[in-house]
């Protein structure tokens, strides 16, 4: 299928895309013109596939660490397999970077230990929580792929163009 030029350039419209396809994944839904939401379905559903074809792979292995008095333990740590590493390098080259943000009333050392593990939200939250529910719908409903819904809103006004919502349904 071809892909729709937006009226940009090449490297215009691959960074308005990533940008909208970044902001579709961290909030669940995004308002756009009908065309925009279109191609940001295709390059979204192609994410959520990727991370849910890899999301189980994970090695665990034991490791021997010094605690703070010296003495040797052994800690079971979990790792991402050959498969899940590929594809979370490749969903990282396909976004943006979004860092978590701190609550309102939220306490600045609750925040810090709450996101002190978590070096990319964005590609965890697509692996602990749209992967998982992506299993989950796979294997009641029998369903594959559909992870998006594309909502047409109207007419913008100004310059008419269509305007469309798209949103993560799991």
């Amino acid at each position: 299928m071809e892909q729709r030029k937006l009226g940009l350039n090449t490297t215009q419209r691959m960074a308005l895309l990533k940008n909208q396809v970044t902001e579709l994944l961290w909030y669940g839904k995004l308002d756009t013109t009908w065309a925009r939401a279109k191609e940001v379905q295709r390059i979204a559903e192609k994410i959520l596939t990727t991370a849910f074809r890899a999301w189980d792979d994970t090695v665990k292995k034991v490791e021997e660490r010094k605690n703070a008095k010296g003495q040797t333990i052994k800690v079971e740590v979990v790792n991402d397999g050959p498969k899940r590493l590929a594809a979370r390098r490749s969903i990282m080259s396909k976004l943006n970077d979004i860092q978590e943000k701190r609550a309102v009333d939220e306490p600045y050392d609750a925040f810090l230990a709450r996101t002190e593990a978590i070096k990319h939200p964005l590609i965890e939250k697509i692996f602990n929580e749209y992967a998982p529910r992506i299993q989950k719908r796979e294997s009641n409903k029998g369903a594959k792929g559909g992870y998006t819904r594309v909502l047409k809103t109207g007419f913008r006004r100004g310059d008419a163009a269509e305007t469309a919502m798209i949103e993560v349904i799991l």
